[in-house]
């Protein structure tokens, strides 16, 4: 089973890499870019086949590893 976490910034956290992505957009002429945040995705393939323990043991990877819960949010899908 596959599962994608999706990590990203925290509102009210600095994002730097956001913020010249921004800025190098203006620059090549696109307008009308508000702000602009940046994060990843991993994805995860599980042996497990039940979709509910699945997400569950993809949340608590997030959790323990692949998000810094203090600045980042995060969400799991399942497929």
């Amino acid at each position: 089973m596959k599962a994608k976490v999706y990590v990203m910034p925290k509102n009210g956290v600095l994002d730097p890499q956001g913020k010249a992505i921004g800025h190098a957009l203006g620059t090549l002429g696109f307008e009308g870019i508000g702000e602009v945040r940046t994060g990843k995705v991993i994805e995860l393939e599980l042996a497990e086949t039940d979709p509910a323990a699945a997400k569950a043991a993809a949340e608590e990877m997030a959790r323990k590893l692949l998000a810094n819960t203090v600045i980042e949010s995060f969400r799991v899908e399942i497929a």
